[in-house]
């Protein structure tokens, strides 16, 4: 099966952000070739770890439809899935046959927003896709924030007071309401990977204990 959304959390053709839809007509007119829409999830829909981007990027996955592909963004991720066994490829290239493994990857904002910086009015029009992800993930589950956004998105679509639980790289939650694990990375963005702000090896200790936790919900 390919995989993708499962089709309870994504509308492909919302319109709820009228700023953004304007963005993404500009960007059809201006390259034709690029998906330039909503983006939905991909990986295991039964995956018990969730990885939480920011959004599409305008060259990335606005244009290849598939999260964390296309540019810069993903590839540390992807060498990661891969070396820690949730990914069947180390990269993610168009019309590949990469498949995710206990894991799927989605963004807050589904649909690429002008200079990368979505507004407060679109993170919220489009929390109510990440609840419904959110709400199809097991008992005991890991959720994976990519950066502070990504971070208060997941604490928003739970009704989790922002102030309760802090973002900070490295970081993780147990969320005992819920019955499931935040856990926060700085985003893998060519600006933090090519600054030093993000590591190989900080993005590695990440998920060596996101690995540890989908093993044993009790760590």
């Amino acid at each position: 099966m390919k995989q993708g959304t499962s089709g309870t959390d994504f509308d492909g053709g919302c319109t709820r952000c009228a700023r953004l839809v304007e963005y993404l007509k500009q960007s059809r007119a201006k390259y034709s070739d690029y998906h330039a829409a909503p983006v939905s999830p991909f990986g295991d829909a039964a995956g018990r770890l969730l990885i939480v981007g920011l959004a599409p990027g305008l060259h990335g996955a606005n244009a290849t439809g598939r999260p964390f592909t296309g540019d810069h963004a993903g590839i540390m991720l992807y060498d990661a899935l891969y070396r820690f066994g949730l990914a069947s490829n180390p990269q993610s290239i168009p019309g590949d046959d990469l498949r995710l493994f206990n894991c799927r990857i989605t963004n807050a904002i589904k649909c690429a927003p002008p200079a990368n910086k979505p507004e407060n009015s679109e993170i919220l029009n489009c929390n109510t896709y990440l609840r419904a992800e959110i709400r199809n993930l097991a008992n005991g589950s890991v959720m994976l924030a990519l950066g502070r956004i990504a971070h208060d998105a997941i604490l928003r679509a739970l009704d989790s007071p922002l102030v309760d639980v802090k973002f900070a790289h490295g970081a993780e939650h147990k969320l005992a309401k819920h019955d499931l694990w935040l856990v926060d990375s700085y985003h893998c963005s060519r600006y933090n990977t090519q600054t030093g702000r993000l590591t190989a090896a900080m993005f590695d200790a990440v998920f060596k204990r996101v690995c540890i936790l989908l093993e044993n919900r009790n760590a």
